[in-house]
């Protein structure tokens, strides 16, 4: 169930029809998956028919009525192929449901879809969301088909089978005269209010007489006046089957609303009806009927759910017993020694074994994923992420990834192992060799089981009360027939009875035939249905289970820098191979053999890894029996082909410790040609993407090595002597001095000391990119290096001070530029001097000025002409690649505008911005290509209009369907600039940036865009503190407090529950997404690139409400509009230590204890709280015992107001409450007072070693003070509009708007 039609179910239950969810395929959409251990087809869910689902299926189960139906050929009913043609009169409805029927029993899917049988209702896409009663559809359907079938054989079977006579008479007790009036019945309507049964209410109606007395009497026909009477009614004829109607719903006329009765009404297995008959002279068998099925309601009288338990009369379906319980013995050895031998055949090392044997050993075949991985643990002794995540990824996608082995089920919270039943209509089977699963565990009651157990042992009769199955649109599973009794009362309770007189008997043939009296035809098209289903699951297993490999080639590879590297610089080594996954590892090896002809001795297959210094060789595939799922091969895996021992004569060190790691070598660079050899070095230092705490004067080198060498080895490896110092660079960043010199800077270094020669780079967590400064002792005898204990500092010296400008008259550059035509000059500068001036000089230097022949200029003119000639270049630095980047800030000193010195400045034609414009590239339509885009210079206050304008004039475009996008980190075109009236500064675009114009308006408003901001953890907030960030100086931070907190200077007390949010950037995505997609999206920004989330279950995503932390998000596969997530709502994300997936009554509580004797607590700890079952305050109480390890007897709890700066103690609650009274709302924490939600504080006193009973500390105390002094302040200044704020926060108490009710309605031809 779907939308508003459910709010009161979602508010308090949370309940929503089943639905299957499918694996995302690569090969296009995923065909339906096949029928489950059941054997039985379910029926997909429109939105809102599970209604119309329940009875279809008690219908479907009807033999007599499925029969009735079949029997009904094309010469009565026509053909659906004419029902367009306007001449022909076609009978749509039963012929869609004949079609329907005959899927639901013979065609191989888990669930049929029943919208061409709306359809034939003339139902839109509107009804199927609408929400009807069942017994007012149970009329109208039966109605519709009685219209639809006038004229035909079968115009009269629903009255033959489903209607009855009830004889109302009424007796004159003066004369005796008797009044009868007959009265036609399709179902029988009875009373739930005030009776406790189904016989008590049968006796009421038609045993109890009503007596015509007193101001209430009966004028007699005979007698001619009012007289005593009494009036009764009695059944007359009855029908084959009989349906009883509850009337679960009532009105309360006090309170002018409806109501379910949700109390106890029970009702039989078998009853006779002759106390209630007219006529009581027959066999007992006329008057027995049996229940064989139950329409249950699950929710209110505004809306919910409804399911069907059923009996399956001719056992179609594979009926298992629920629980190991009542299997029979036989079975419990058989699977006994099934667990034996997947025991004797585990592989510890293979994840897909032990899983396999895990799910296994379990009674139902499955496992919670919550509980999945605490069981591996006591399997094999060891974690999933200490010993397969490295290799085989989250144990979430290693299941998805293995979806022909693994099977999510219940919304994916539990695993279970994948059979595959056999499909009940390929062939027809015969009634004694028909087997419907090879689990003999499965089939009790058959010859096949008898068989499969040997044939000394015989297999037990079927338990009592099997074959009924509960049918929950899509899901189908077994049932006992003791769960009936589960559905006398509350909620979720018994609403339609159908039964069944024990006269009719099934014929033997009927029994576990579906194609029994189904029509040829039909058995025809569910046949050709099966084989192109079939079909589709081959193409879309084969296409979803080929791989794509990456082989690298032994030959191709030389081993260099602790590393393997490609021989040949022009490729990368490696080959290309699509593959079949489920195939061995043998089968690839030969696969390999066969494209490599030429190949001689061992073949090897090591799986590898691209790194930054080269390719790293991680385990070997040895065992050629196992397939490549089980080996954990995927797309894009890199597997190295080599003779397993060496490569190029040499050793190769393989997994994950040995990883390499890419370094910079930094080392002196001070000889005497040192200006002319940095000058040419230059373009090689920007080339390797120096860094910039690393002064001139310094020579970069990237080396790659072992991350299991050893630094002394490094020092070995590199050449140095013995003396030489190794120094890392000092994480603390840049340190400005302004006593380094003018133009120049400072940067420290740490000085390896000696101990940390023997540890390995991995034990230094020296990382990729990390710089590595190697100097001799006689390095400091320059100016450049000084030493302070163990902090290198590296100087600027002041003979760099000089900037080089190569001059280009093309911007773009080309073939078509001569290289004289570029020209270098070096410009003596400082740090302070402006870069208009380095400019200038430059001009003059490279005499740019342009002068007129013969004629001489005055001082005054040539400085004009100069001026005017500057302003037609601009000054602009390149980057690593020799990409030019924005042109600089000339208003700015070389410093301000981050400029190095001894680096160059490329001179060309164009326009730089002032200090108050931004330098943007635009381009039209996509994402620019190198050197494709267009430049423009604006206003910083610029609005996104003016700028949009500003570039449509530009390139001559005109029209108001255009707008402006961002360039997101990818270099794709990304979120739109929603805001038109907004300036450029204000949405934070910097000069440099790309805009890109797209066609069209802006994203409809189903778009959501909302701020993200990161939760830092108190913990964590030291170590942040403890570097400079060198992200932008206008970095949002938000200091937030959680719900309940209290500061003190105790550090026992949670004075670090004050934590930080770091905005991180805004997301746009549509507001139909699922919050495992907002997860997935909010990941991707380029703040969140350091956080590691190995899947979106270790995120916990927070509301933000006023900068408080106000509700946690729930449910990977809800929508956000089901969230109620708005446009401008701002979200917190908080990075988790573990996988997290709140129910919806699972709340997220801090918990602290109190510190005996003292007036402050512990550190708070986070405690999730299970209140679906039970939300009082002694389930709180014993779910904190169990965690602190107490009695729930010695607790006293409390919750913080921190607005109030109060506590409000948990009383326990614990009076008796009568078992026939309801109990009391305030029972529940989630109600009045206490409203607990996510965040709140709840404060624990142990009784048992704490006196002290008050939760009050200092710091409640001073912030009482400080509200009192505030309201007196108010009182005084007279601002008591003030004090309304919280007023109006208050709940209205207005009932929510639900949807008007539908009429229901059926629309049938006329066949008259």
């Amino acid at each position: 169930m779907f939308g508003n039609l459910f709010e009161e179910e979602e508010e308090e239950e949370g309940f929503s029809s089943t639905s299957s969810k499918g694996r995302v395929a690569k090969g296009g959409d995923e065909p339906p998956p096949p029928r489950g251990r059941s054997s039985l087809c379910g029926i997909k869910n429109q939105g809102g028919t599970c209604y119309l689902n329940s009875l279809l299926q008690t219908l479907l189960f009807t033999p007599e009525f499925r029969e009735e139906l079949f029997s009904l050929g094309s010469d009565e009913l026509g053909c659906l192929e004419d029902k367009d043609k306007p001449e022909a009169k076609v009978r749509v409805i039963p012929l869609e449901l004949q079609r329907l029927f005959a899927r639901l029993l013979l065609v191989d899917q888990q669930s049929a879809s029943t919208a061409d049988l709306t359809d034939s209702f003339g139902w839109n896409s509107s009804e199927g969301t609408n929400q009807h009663d069942v017994q007012e559809l149970n009329r109208i359907l039966f109605s519709a088909l009685e219209h639809s079938l006038v004229g035909t054989s079968g115009s009269t079977f629903i009255h033959r089978l489903y209607h009855g006579t009830i004889v109302n008479s009424i007796v004159c007790k003066e004369c005796g005269n008797v009044s009868q009036r007959q009265e036609d019945f399709l179902d029988l309507t009875v009373c739930v209010c005030g009776v406790s049964s189904l016989e008590e209410a049968l006796w009421t109606m038609f045993v109890e007489e009503e007596l015509f007395e007193g101001n209430n009497l009966y004028r007699c026909a005979q007698c001619n006046r009012l007289v005593t009477a009494a009036k009764s009614a009695k059944l007359k004829k009855l029908p084959p089957f009989m349906t009883m109607s509850l009337l679960r719903f009532s009105f309360d006329f006090a309170k002018f609303e409806r109501y379910k009765e949700t109390g106890r009404y029970s009702f039989p297995l078998t009853i006779n009806l002759r106390p209630f008959c007219e006529q009581t002279d027959g066999e007992d068998s006329d008057y027995t009927y049996e229940l064989f099925s139950v329409i249950i309601h699950k929710g209110g009288c505004y809306g919910g759910h409804y399911h069907a338990y059923i009996r399956d009369i001719d056992e179609l379906g594979q009926w298992e017993p629920p629980e190991e319980d009542c299997k029979p013995k036989t079975q419990k050895k058989v699977r006994e020694e099934v667990k034996e031998v997947c025991e004797s055949k585990l592989q510890e090392d293979d994840p897909l074994s032990v899983l396999t044997a895990i799910i296994a050993q379990e009674s139902s075949k499955s496992v919670l994923l919550d509980q999945l991985g605490q069981k591996l643990m006591d399997k094999i002794g060891s974690s999933w992420s200490k010993k397969f995540r490295k290799h085989y990824g989250p144990i979430g996608k290693f299941l998805q990834s293995h979806n022909e082995v693994f099977l999510l089920v219940s919304n994916g919270t539990r695993v279970a192992l994948k059979t595959n039943p056999s499909s009940p209509v390929t062939e027809p089977p015969g009634p004694a060799e028909q087997t419907t699963n090879s689990d003999p565990a499965a089939a009790p009651n058959q010859e096949a089981s008898e068989q499969q157990l040997g044939p000394n042992q015989k297999s037990e009769s079927k338990p009592e009360g099997s074959h009924w199955f509960d049918l929950n649109d899509s899901t189908v599973t077994s049932i006992r027939e003791s769960d009936i009794e589960k559905q006398f009362q509350g909620k979720e309770s018994a609403y339609m009875l159908f039964y069944r007189k024990t006269q009719l008997h099934r014929p033997s043939e009927a029994l576990n035939d579906p194609q029994y009296k189904i029509p040829s035809h039909l058995i025809q098209m569910a046949q050709e249905e099966n084989l192109k289903l079939q079909q589709m699951r081959e193409e879309f297993e084969a296409t979803n289970n080929t791989v794509e490999l990456r082989l690298h080639l032994a030959p191709s590879y030389k081993l260099e820098n602790g590393a393997l590297q490609p021989v040949s610089r022009d490729s990368d080594g490696s080959t290309a191979l699509s593959f079949d996954r489920r195939k061995t590892v043998g089968d690839l090896r030969l696969a390999i053999y066969q494209m490599q002809e030429l190949w001689e001795g061992d073949m090897a297959l090591t799986v590898a890894k691209s790194l930054p210094a080269g390719l790293h060789l991680y385990n070997t595939l040895t065992d050629d029996t196992v397939s490549l799922y089980s080996a954990g091969i995927y797309t894009n895996t890199d597997l190295f082909v080599w003779n397993g021992r060496e490569v190029c004569d040499g050793t190769v060190q393989t997994g994950a410790e040995w990883e390499p790691v890419l370094l910079t070598v930094v080392r002196p660079f001070l000889g005497e040609n040192v200006e002319q050899e940095v000058e040419d070095g230059a373009e090689c230092e920007e080339s390797k993407g120096g860094f910039e705490n690393g002064g001139p004067g310094l020579k970069r080198e990237a080396r790659g090595f072992a991350g299991g060498a050893t630094l002394g080895e490094v020092k070995e490896a590199l050449g140095e002597p013995k003396e030489s110092l190794l120094c890392q660079e000092h994480k603390g960043g840049k340190r400005k001095e302004q006593g380094a010199g003018e133009g120049g800077g400072a940067s420290g270094w740490r000085v390896f000391p000696p101990d940390d020669m023997q540890r390995t780079l991995k034990e230094l967590s020296l990382k990729d990119g990390d710089a590595l400064l190697v100097l001799e002792p006689q390095s400091f005898d320059s100016s450049v290096f000084t030493r302070s204990g163990d902090v290198v500092t590296v100087t600027t010296p002041s003979d760099c001070r000089w900037l080089q400008v190569e001059f280009r008259p093309h911007v773009k550059g080309g073939e078509g530029e001569k290289e004289e035509e570029r020209k270098k000059i070096k410009v003596p500068a400082t740090g302070n001097m402006l870069l208009s001036e380095v400019k200038q000089r430059a001009i003059e230097e490279l005499q740019l000025q342009e002068q007129t022949p013969g004629k001489i200029l005055s001082n005054a003119a040539v400085h004009n002409h100069l001026k005017y000639t500057s302003a037609q270049y601009c000054l602009r630095q390149v980057d690593c690649t020799g990409k030019l980047l924005p042109p600089v800030c000339e208003e700015l000193s070389v410093r301000d505008a981050g400029v190095r010195l001894m680096t160059t400045l490329i001179l060309c034609p164009g326009n730089g911005p002032g200090a108050s414009q931004l330098f943007l590239h635009f381009t039209v339509g996509t994402a620019p290509s190198a050197g494709m885009e267009m430049d423009i210079i604006v206003e910083k206050t610029c609005t996104v209009k003016e700028c949009l304008k500003a570039v449509l004039d530009a390139v001559g475009l005109d029209g108001t369907c255009w707008h402006l996008r961002r360039l997101d980190w990818c270099e794709e075109v990304g979120e739109p600039l929603m805001d038109e009236d907004v300036s450029l500064s204000e949405l934070k675009i910097s000069s440099g940036e790309t805009l890109v114009v797209t066609e069209g308006h802006l994203p409809p408003k189903g778009f959501l865009k909302m701020s993200v901001w990161l939760y830092v953890d108190p913990k964590d907030m030291v170590s942040d503190f403890n570097h400079t960030d060198n992200g932008p100086a206008e970095e949002q931070m938000l200091e937030i407090v959680t719900a309940g907190e209290t500061h003190s200077q105790s550090p026992l007390v949670c004075s670090g529950n004050t934590a930080e949010l770091r905005n991180v950037g805004q997301v746009e995505i549509s507001d139909e997404a699922t919050l495992e997609d907002l997860k997935t999206q909010v990941v991707t920004l380029p703040a969140l690139q350091d956080v590691c989330v190995p899947t979106t279950m270790f995120m916990r995503v927070w509301q933000l409400e006023g900068r408080r932390l106000a509700r946690i998000l729930r449910g990977q596969q809800v929508t956000l509009r089901k969230l109620k997530l708005t446009s401008g709502s701002d979200i917190c994300v908080q990075q988790l230590l573990k996988e997290e997936d709140l129910g919806l009554k699972e709340v997220l509580l801090n918990v602290k204890m109190g510190v005996p004797g003292e007036r402050c607590y512990y550190p708070p700890e986070e405690l999730v709280w299970d209140a679906s079952h039970d939300s009082s305050p002694r389930s709180l109480r014993i779910c904190l015992a169990a965690h602190y390890g107490l009695s729930p007897d010695a607790l006293l709890l409390a919750k913080h107001q921190p607005d109030k700066h109060i506590w409000e103690e948990i009383s326990n609650w614990t009076q008796q409450v009568s078992k026939k009274k309801k109990k009391k709302k305030a029972d529940s924490l989630l109600g009045a007072p206490f409203h607990l939600k996510d965040g709140d504080t709840i404060g624990i006193k142990n009784l048992l070693i704490d006196n002290n009973r008050g939760f009050i500390t200092l710091e409640d105390e001073q912030g009482q003070q400080r509200l009192r002094e505030q309201a007196e302040q108010r009182r005084k200044g007279g601002q008591a509009a003030v004090s309304d704020v919280s007023g109006s926060q208050k709940k209205t108490g207005q009932t929510k708007s639900r949807k008007p009710e539908v009429a229901l309605s059926i629309n049938v031809g006329v066949f008259r």
